[in-house]
């Protein structure tokens, strides 16, 4: 009898022991790479035994062994999600299987800001590392995207929604565009469509407006009111006569240097609004959600003019009277006393 139980004293010592190494093998952290990360891709529809020899060949775990037995004892064989994967740090089996279970992808952050051009997201999306410019200008001429409310464009200007977007490492250039028309989409709720509609205008009119709304100030409250300076002009069939517009006209043929002149009104092109009446043909910048709101619902006021203060707000005026005075307080005034204040 004695002999049973010291038999089952050992046996027993024997399993706590397995148990503590097993346990050991996959719970202790384990770093078998170099470099400061790795980042492992797990492709969708490859098996357990694939994901853990990935994981052991790029040093992330220490061997298969010890892959199965972390994999056994989570039971996460079924919940194991594909994506990137970044690991940094020394992490045990269990810990980095728990990190792929939850799916716990690896993601770059981009931002587009507004009111920017295809052109400038392009510079944006290169920068990032997720492909070409050429490849996100490409992109960005599927037109089929926005069908449904603009049956005449050419390109996607003014329809890529300027935001903070999180993709995949290996996310090209048309899951970007796609994702940036998806966001559109919500913004352009149907409330803001019934108000273009009773405004009688399309959905193309709308984002045009709100484009150049955007490029004129940055002030959220400044922007029901630039919006109604230029649907009052567009009401009487008063020229426009917006910058930004002169500037993506230049932009387009590549001579914009970054200075505007006078002579630069006299552009031909139908994006010239000094030369040419009405909305120019398309967006000349991605507006954001203010801006396209107020296009929606300009301000109630009769202003048809607005100059700068020099300080990022404007002086808006009914008359030109008025705006003559501004102009002269804001601008002529302004820059003379600081010529003269120059040592």
């Amino acid at each position: 009898m004695k002999k049973l139980a010291a038999v089952g004293v050992v046996l027993a010592l024997i399993a706590g022991a397995a148990f503590y190494l097993i346990n050991r093998r996959v719970t202790a952290p384990y770093r078998g790479y170099s470099t400061p990360e790795q980042i492992i891709e797990i492709p969708s529809g490859i098996g357990p035994n694939e994901i853990g020899r990935r994981l052991v060949t790029a040093g992330v775990i220490r061997d298969q062994a010890t892959f199965r037995l972390a994999l056994s004892m989570s039971r996460s064989a079924r919940r194991l999600q594909a994506g990137d994967y970044r690991f940094d740090r020394p992490m045990s089996a269990v810990e980095v299987i728990g990190k792929i279970a939850r799916g716990e992808v690896d993601l770059v952050s981009i931002t587009f800001p507004e009111g920017l051009t295809i052109a400038e997201m392009s510079k944006i999306f290169e920068a990032s590392g997720l492909g070409s410019a050429s490849a996100f200008a490409e992109a960005a001429r599927n037109v089929a995207l926005i069908r449904e409310f603009d049956g005449v464009a050419a390109d996607l200007e003014g329809y890529l929604f300027p935001d903070t977007y999180a993709v995949p490492h290996r996310a090209d250039a048309s899951v970007v565009v796609g994702l940036m028309i998806d966001r559109f989409r919500r913004v352009l709720t149907p409330e803001l469509r019934a108000a273009a509609e009773a405004r009688s205008i399309t959905v193309r009119q709308l984002v045009t407006l709100a484009s150049i709304v955007e490029k004129e100030t940055a002030r959220p409250d400044e922007r029901a009111r630039v919006a109604a300076v230029y649907a009052n002009r567009l009401r009487i069939g008063m020229a426009l006569q917006c910058d930004p517009t002169v500037i993506y006209a230049l932009q387009k043929t590549g001579t914009y240097n970054g200075n505007l002149r006078r002579d630069d009104l006299q552009f031909d092109s139908p994006y010239n609004t000094y030369r040419y009446p009405g909305l120019p043909p398309g967006p000349i910048a991605a507006p954001g959600k203010g801006s396209i709101e107020a296009a929606a619902q300009p301000a109630a006021t009769g202003d048809l003019y607005f100059v700068s203060r020099n300080d990022g707000s404007h002086e808006f005026a009914r008359t030109l009277d008025e705006h003559n005075q501004n102009v002269r307080k804001y601008q002529i005034q302004y820059f003379r006393e600081r010529r003269l204040s120059r040592p």
